[in-house]
């Protein structure tokens, strides 16, 4: 700016606009340009001017902007794709592409650049875990992390979804972890969805324990309904990594803020499953819902359990209330609290010793020489 004043100062005081232009290294053409301009509007003449088009024909309309303005109002977390898809459906009209609504929501203040997250590729065949084909093929659960409610009390969500359609089958808030109430809250989603074929959690309580092949009252109910336990490696939250990104989504949706309590709490993560399941597109499934997806169990939920009928062993023993199995009356072998009041089978092998089965998982051998129970070897992870 300060060259240009200088170069029309002394353009005015006589000097040449040829010479001038070769001292500054400009064309002629733009010397007269910069002329021009100062006779013009003066010194603000000389100011840079927009370049922008007076007219842009594409310009998205702003009755399109404000359709995806109110969109995004309505779903603070979703992106252009989601909204692209959702409200082209409600308001049958072609929308921009995800990018251009991006961009606009960007320009409107309504989104906020993401922090870079590290991508994993799944080494699905360096673990023995399942991939489920179809819906109920595998289930997963877990209790996402507790936060402190607006009282200053803690939420435990207890949380099921089924791998295949990502479908959340359960979402209860609790005061603590506990086991009776996760059990209650499993029976109630068995009696709605039905049963699945399998069960993936953790290794910590309520749904394993340190004790015998790492039951716990939950696992053994699990177990009597035939639902098959696979537990991921300790320390290993990436195997369960689909159930793990819906509880982000979960506590972004409806733990920031925390309600004052957790009546208000439980119906913020109701409204939650019902938009999750039957309103939010999912990239995965082809930007369908999970509920389009999803179809309930043909296995339902028992009325009664029936007792198990182990016809390849030689008796049938229930375990005591203290976690133990008698032979005659003398012959005690502490097996796990978790089993009590649960019948278990036993056979006699070719080495004398005897082979203790709880449905189909095998505990562990009574050796009756030594007077001892020695606890079958853990199943080998790749």
């Amino acid at each position: 700016m300060d060259l240009k004043v200088e170069f029309v100062k002394r353009l005015k005081s006589g000097e040449r606009m040829a010479e001038l232009c070769r001292e500054y290294g400009i064309h002629r053409q733009t010397g007269y340009e910069v002329l021009r301009a100062f006779e013009a509007g003066g010194i603000e003449g000389l100011l840079p001017r927009s370049r922008a088009p007076l007219c842009t024909p594409h310009k998205t309309p702003e009755a399109v902007v404000e359709v995806l303005v109110e969109g995004r109002k309505a779903h603070p977390t979703w992106g252009g794709k989601k909204l692209k898809h959702v409200l082209e459906a409600q308001h049958g009209v072609k929308l921009p592409a995800p990018s251009t609504i991006t961009d606009i929501l960007k320009r409107q203040g309504l989104l906020e650049p993401r922090p870079y997250r590290r991508r994993f590729k799944p080494n699905s065949g360096l673990t023995c875990l399942r991939e489920a084909a179809v819906p109920n093929a595998l289930w997963c659960a877990d209790y996402k992390g507790q936060f402190r409610l607006g009282d200053g009390s803690y939420c435990y969500p207890l949380t099921m979804t089924d791998q295949f359609s990502r479908k959340l089958l359960c979402c209860e808030g609790m005061a603590a972890i506990n086991e009776d109430a996760a059990c209650d809250a499993s029976v109630r989603t068995f009696r709605k969805y039905g049963l699945p074929d399998a069960i993936r959690t953790d290794n910590g309580v309520p749904f394993a324990s340190t004790g015998l092949a790492g039951l716990s009252r939950l696992s053994v109910l699990w177990l009597r309904l035939g639902i098959e336990l696979e537990r991921i490696t300790p320390g290993e939250p990436q195997e369960n990594g689909r159930h793990e990104r819906m509880h982000r989504t979960l506590k972004r949706d409806t733990a920031r803020p925390a309600q004052p309590n957790l009546l208000r709490q439980q119906e913020r993560f109701d409204g939650f499953v019902e938009e999750f399941n039957d309103v939010r597109p999912h990239e995965a499934l082809g930007l369908r819902p999970p509920s389009v997806v999803y179809q309930p169990s043909g296995r339902t939920m028992p009325e009664k359990l029936v007792t198990p009928d182990y016809v390849l062993h030689d008796d049938i023993l229930v375990v005591r209330a203290n976690g133990s199995i008698r032979f005659r009356q003398k012959e005690q072998y502490h097996l796990t609290a978790a089993l009590a009041g649960q019948a278990v089978g036993i056979r006699e092998e070719n080495d004398g010793r005897w082979l203790v089965t709880f449905m189909s998982l095998d505990l562990g051998h009574v050796d009756r020489k030594t007077r001892t129970f020695q606890p079958a070897a853990p199943s080998p992870r790749a």
